[in-house]
């Protein structure tokens, strides 16, 4: 998955860049239990500390930047964000930074040892 860039207007007339992967379903589970609340607010706030990267794939904000963001970004701001993030990859360009990728993996999965044609990783019901 390769990171996009997002972009979004904060209220002193600067921009918010930031580069995102989409999200997984482990990443929003996560996020919701760590805002230990129903409030869309605190889930938008961790997915944006868990997920906004600078240029270079570093964090830009740690888990202790939260009370800050509650206090300094407007709510539309705040929805503007969440909506990035809960987006399928419609950002403005995509980035490629050092991070691990499946390119070298066959687009048909791996045959089992047992020839029965199954992905790698795939399991029987039985």
């Amino acid at each position: 998955m390769k990171p996009i860039h997002h972009s979004v207007d904060l209220p002193n007339g600067e921009e918010l860049d930031y580069w995102a992967t989409p999200l997984t379903i482990a990443e929003r589970t996560k996020a919701r239990k760590m805002a230990k609340s129903e409030d869309p607010t605190d889930f938008a706030l961790q997915l944006l500390v868990m997920k906004a990267k600078d240029e270079a794939g570093m964090p830009m904000f740690g888990i202790e930047a939260i009370p800050q963001l509650r206090n300094f970004l407007p709510a539309k701001v705040v929805e503007a964000l969440m909506l990035q993030l809960l987006d399928e990859g419609e950002g403005e360009e995509e980035v490629d930074y050092d991070m691990k990728s499946l390119e070298g993996e066959s687009e048909e999965g791996q045959r089992t040892s047992s020839g029965t044609g199954r992905s790698k990783g795939a399991r029987a019901n039985s």
